[in-house]
């Protein structure tokens, strides 16, 4: 499948510099495949604690309310001119919704996209809810995401692309979700951690994906990294740099607790520490 149809989160503040670089890598990555560019922005409601709710006069908050769309059309005109210099066709879409409900609108929004692309958590993140947004879209819109570093990327090229295989279906529906960005890769590696890695024949763990993908006239070799007791998220990253990998694909892992999912362990540790892009599918 073409990667004809992208739908990227845009802060509502159009001065996060992490938020510009999102949106440069968002509308180069669209020029590159030549698809469709829709940008969210979420206007979000006023947030106000509830023992003191009924002190808070209505006008007030119906003019934090303005503000907060004023500000997100700041951003959209921002974006459209951005989009517009590189030649992407593209539109905004502006929600004004609570932070409880940014999550699952993000994810109705992603439904109807190839790919969502999102912002990795700042330091000191003006948008408190970022991680939230990740989780919705990884578990909620049966799409997959590519998630950004707040370090910003040079170029959505991925001349390089690591897959993090260990045979589950979250890596198989990652490698397949990538399929339009690892066909325009030079070389893709296929990693495994360890000796765990299932394989369909029974031979080396990967063997069977790397045929899979060398049948898509893909260039592709396989490693294998030991298993040294580190946590596998930093082996996957320190593995990323030192090959100068520019995306890595991986199965995002995580369990639902009272219907809010949480991240698993690596899933966790790449998200916090990433230095890449990292696209991930559930």
């Amino acid at each position: 499948m073409a990667l004809k149809d992208i739908l990227v989160h845009i802060d509502a503040d159009a001065d996060s510099k992490a938020n510009k670089k999102r949106q440069d890598f968002a509308i180069a990555l669209a020029s590159r495949h030549d698809a469709h560019l829709t940008a969210l922005i979420l206007a979000l409601e006023p947030t106000i604690p509830p023992m003191i709710m009924g002190e808070v006069p209505g006008s007030l908050l119906e003019s934090q309310r303005e503000q907060a769309v004023e500000t997100a059309q700041a951003s959209a005109k921002a974006f459209t001119e951005a989009a517009d210099r590189d030649g992407v066709r593209s539109e905004v879409r502006i929600v004004t919704c609570t932070e409880a409900a940014a999550g699952p609108t993000l994810a109705v929004h992603g439904r109807s996209a190839d790919l969502i692309v999102l912002g990795q958590e700042e330091p000191d993140d003006m948008l408190a809810i970022r991680e939230l947004l990740i989780e919705a879209a990884l578990f909620e819109s049966g799409r997959s995401v590519l998630v950004v570093p707040y370090i910003g990327v040079q170029e959505p090229a991925f001349h390089h692309v690591m897959i993090a295989w260990d045979g589950r279906r979250e890596a198989s529906r990652a490698t397949a979700e990538a399929m339009p960005l690892l066909e325009k890769a030079d070389d893709v590696s296929v990693i495994i951690v360890g000796s765990d890695a299932p394989s369909a024949h029974g031979g080396e763990p990967g063997a069977d994906l790397a045929l899979h993908l060398a049948r898509h006239d893909l260039q592709v070799n396989i490693k294998r990294i030991d298993d040294t007791g580190i946590d596998i998220g930093n082996a996957l990253l320190s593995h990323a740099a030192d090959m100068d990998a520019g995306l890595l694909v991986m199965g995002g892992y995580g369990h639902s607790r009272l219907r809010q999912f949480v991240f698993g362990g690596t899933t966790s540790e790449i998200l916090s520490s990433m230095t890449v892009p990292v696209l991930m599918a559930h």
